[in-house]
């Protein structure tokens, strides 16, 4: 079964985005290749407020399916995107089945990224840590939350200071 992999920029005050959605304290770091970065999924998911800040910026999702979590956006106003409305978790694990080599990254939205921990669908937990304190904004995992027990699987350091940290979830204990 392929993985879901929350893969997020954060503070190290733990805020993955600032109080009003920006996201202009994350620095660029040349030693990161985006696009092996982007290699290793097929799927996007992410929450309406991520897809519509991402899309305003004129990012382009590398020919990725796009599956959007929303009870408020219309199917019809966003060809080529699939809007989850509902049984969103049933959604997942039926993406997680599919017969395909790459993972799916669960591309931002702290409260996508709790909901999906809760429902034991998240499989790695991988903060690229940004040299700054931002002091308040949109959290990393916003409250409440449950205890979840991670295991290090590996980090990496760069030249900017960016600290990127893979995790495991562990199944057997919190």
């Amino acid at each position: 079964m392929r993985r879901l992999r929350y893969q997020v920029a954060c503070s190290l005050d733990g805020y993955i985005a600032g109080p009003n959605g920006e996201i202009d304290w994350i620095v660029e770091e040349p030693g990161i290749d985006f696009d092996a970065l982007f290699a290793q999924f097929d799927t996007l998911v992410m929450g309406r407020t991520t897809y519509e800040e991402v899309r305003a910026m004129g990012f382009g999702f590398h020919d990725k399916r796009v599956v959007v979590l929303s009870r408020t956006l219309r199917p019809e106003d966003h060809p080529g995107v699939e809007i989850v409305a509902s049984e969103v978790e049933a959604r997942v694990r039926a993406l997680k089945e599919e017969a395909t080599e790459k993972d799916i990254w669960l591309f931002g939205g702290g409260q996508v990224f709790g909901r999906l921990l809760d429902a034991g669908l998240v499989d790695t937990v991988e903060p690229a840590i940004i040299p700054v304190l931002l002091g308040g904004g949109i959290p990393f995992l916003p409250s409440p939350a449950a205890r979840t027990a991670l295991e290090l699987r590996s980090h990496r350091i760069f030249p900017s200071g960016i600290v990127w940290l893979e995790y495991d979830v562990r199944r057997d204990a919190a």
